[in-house]
C-alpha cells in the first residue's frame, strides 16, 4: 500500500463524565482540532489538506480517537499533528464558545435522524441515568451548562499517560513510528510508559425493565426492543454473535425473513450486540408505519421465545459464520479498520487476537453454543425504546 493510517486512542469516554460534566469527552473531541501553541485551526487544517491527508476523531462510551490516514511519505506530519493537538491543545474561553454552537447543531442533526436516537432511547431504557444510559454527544442542556474551567479541568486530568495508545496500519516501519512518536510527545515519555491500564470493573449499573418513548410526529416509528447483554471478554462473545446473525444479521435471517419478506411490515429490521467493560446489551431495530407497531413487537418478541426455548437450526449457524468471517476478513481491507483494531483491542481488551485466532474461534462455535447462549441473554427482562407518535405508557404490554 501506499497509505498508513495513524491513531492515538484515549482511555476515556462518556462513560468517565459526571452528571456535571456530561458531554464533556465529546466536547473535547471537537475543540482539540482549535489550536495548540504551535498551531491554530487553520494551520492544523491546512498542513492536511496540503498533502489530501484525512484526519478525524470520534467517541464512544469508553474511548476516544484521533486519527490521520496519509500517504506513506507523509507518516511524520500526520504524528506530529495528531499528537500535537492530542497532547497540547490550548482550550481557550473563545474556541470553546464558537464549539458550542457546532456541538448544539451537531446534537439538532442528530435528533433529526430517529433511526440512530432510537439506540439512545433503548440504552436509556436499558441502563437509566446512569453514564451508559446518556447519549455520548451530550444533551442541549449539559452542553449550555459546561464551562471552560470543567472541559479544561477533564482534559489535563484524562488525557494523560499511561492512557493512551498509539496505532498505525499500512505502509509504515515499526522503528520509525517509534522514533517518531517519541520525538512528537516529547517530554511526555519519560522513562518506560506502562500499558494503558484497563477499565476497573466496579459494579455493573443496574438493568432497568422499562419502555420509554420520544415522542414525536414521525413518519415511521423506530423500535429498539432488546435486553443486557455480555461484557466485553465473556468467552460467550463469538456465539452471542453468530445468534446475532442468525437472528437478523442478514437477508436470510430469521427477523427480515419474518418481519419484511413474509409480512412487509418494515424497511429495515436487524439484530445487534454491544459490549463493554463490566456488560452489554442485545437489541432488535425496525423501522415500521406508527400503525404497525405492535405486530412487529409482536413478531419480534414471537422470534425471541422461539429461539430461546428452541434454539437455532445447524443451517442457520453455518450461514451466520460464514457471514462473521467474511465480514471480518472484508472490513480488514483498509488501512483505518487495521489500525482500529489494533488500537481498541491494546486499549480495551489488552490481548490482541490475530485474525486467524478469530477465524478459529468463529469456526468453533456450536450450535449448542449459541442455543445456550440464546436460553441465556433471550430470557432476560426485556426494555424497549421508541422514537414514534407514542407515550411510555401506550407500549407497556410490549415488555410485560
Amino acid at each position: 500500500m501506499r497509505s498508513v493510517a495513524f491513531g492515538i486512542w484515549v482511555g476515556v469516554g462518556s462513560r468517565d463524565e459526571r452528571v456535571s460534566q456530561h458531554g464533556a469527552s465529546h466536547f473535547l473531541e471537537h475543540l482539540l482540532f482549535k489550536g495548540t501553541p504551535t498551531r491554530d485551526a487553520l494551520g492544523i487544517a491546512s498542513v492536511m489538506d496540503a498533502v489530501g491527508g484525512e484526519m478525524n476523531a470520534f467517541t464512544a462510551k469508553e474511548y476516544t480517537c484521533f486519527y490521520a490516514r496519509v500517504l506513506d511519505e507523509d507518516l511524520a506530519l500526520a504524528v506530529d499533528v495528531v499528537s500535537d493537538l492530542v497532547t497540547r491543545s490550548l482550550v481557550t474561553s473563545a474556541d470553546v464558545e464558537v464549539e458550542r454552537g457546532v456541538i448544539l447543531e451537531e446534537i439538532a442533526m442528530h435528533d433529526d435522524d430517529p433511526g440512530d436516537l432510537a439506540h439512545d432511547v433503548f440504552a436509556e431504557a436499558l441502563f437509566g441515568d446512569s453514564a451508559l444510559g446518556r447519549p455520548v454527544i451530550g444533551t442541549v442542556d449539559s452542553i449550555e451548562a459546561l464551562s471552560r474551567t470543567t472541559i479544561n479541568s477533564f482534559y489535563r486530568k484524562r488525557y494523560a499517560l499511561p492512557h493512551m495508545v498509539v496505532s498505525a496500519s499500512g505502509a509504515v516501519d515499526h522503528a520509525r513510528l517509534l522514533r517518531l512518536v517519541r520525538k512528537a510527545f516529547g517530554p511526555l515519555l519519560t522513562g518506560d510508559v506502562e500499558p494503558a491500564p484497563q477499565r476497573p470493573y466496579d459494579e455493573p449499573p443496574a438493568v432497568r425493565s422499562r419502555v420509554v418513548c420520544d415522542l414525536r410526529e414521525t413518519e415511521q416509528a423506530h423500535v429498539v426492543l432488546g435486553t443486557s447483554g455480555l461484557r466485553r471478554d465473556d468467552d460467550r462473545r463469538f456465539a452471542l454473535e453468530v445468534l446475532s446473525g442468525a437472528l437478523g444479521g442478514g437477508m436470510s435471517s430469521r427477523l427480515f425473513q419474518t418481519v419484511r419478506e413474509e409480512r412487509g411490515l418494515a424497511y429495515s429490521v436487524y439484530s445487534y450486540a454491544s459490549s463493554h467493560a463490566d456488560t452489554g446489551l442485545f437489541g432488535v431495530y425496525a423501522g415500521c408505519a406508527p400503525g404497525k407497531v405492535d405486530q412487529v413487537l409482536d413478531l419480534v418478541r414471537t422470534e425471541l421465545a422461539s429461539v430461546a426455548a428452541s434454539g437455532v437450526t445447524d443451517e442457520e449457524v453455518r450461514r451466520a459464520k460464514g457471514s462473521m468471517r467474511a465480514g471480518l476478513l472484508l472490513g480488514l481491507e483498509d488501512t483505518g479498520s487495521r489500525m482500529s483494531r489494533l488500537g481498541k483491542a491494546e486499549l480495551v481488551h489488552r490481548d490482541l487476537l490475530g485474525v486467524d485466532e478469530v477465524l478459529h474461534l468463529i469456526d468453533a462455535v456450536t450450535t449448542d453454543d449459541v442455543r445456550a447462549i440464546a436460553a441465556d441473554v433471550l430470557t432476560r427482562p426485556l426494555s424497549l425504546g421508541v422514537v414514534g407518535p407514542f407515550e411510555d405508557t401506550d407500549l407497556q404490554g410490549a415488555i410485560s
